[in-house]
């Protein structure tokens, strides 16, 4: 399997994105700060608009983790091989105005770095054989 960390830090605080390969489908995984953790779940491919799931945070609240996978995936989505999945959990504790300011650009540069791997990177998958079989299953 294909993969590769890329980080950034900025503002106090540090950004990570793992990605992999599966066959030529990417997952990409973005945390960050003092508490990593699964926020939301953006699903994107070349020819769909990313679509989010949120994750419930505190006190009837949902996680805003997309906005920063949402960055990302639209700078990469002209180069994906495949479907994306970009799970996202940044929580910096106390974070301030300039942190907050500082996140998307930060994403930013994560996204330009995803991009530029994927434009340099061989991804080969094996070939996928579909057959013709339907089968009833009885319940």
């Amino acid at each position: 399997m294909l993969t590769k960390t890329f980080q950034t830090t900025e503002a106090g605080y540090t950004m990570t994105a793992d990605v992999a390969f599966v066959g030529i489908d990417l997952l990409i995984v973005l945390t960050g700060g003092d508490a990593p953790h699964l926020g939301t779940v953006t699903a994107v491919a070349d020819d769909m608009a990313p679509e989010t799931i949120r994750f419930h945070s505190h006190h009837g609240r949902y996680h805003k983790d997309d906005v920063l996978s949402t960055v990302i995936a639209d700078i990469i989505k002209e180069a994906l091989p495949g479907h994306c999945l970009i799970t996202a959990g940044i929580h910096v504790n106390g974070i301030s105005d300039e942190q907050i300011n500082a996140s998307a650009h930060m994403a930013q540069e994560i996204g330009q770095q995803v991009l530029a791997w994927l434009q340099t990177s061989d991804i080969t998958a094996p070939d996928v054989v579909y057959t013709r079989f339907h089968q009833t299953f009885d319940a």
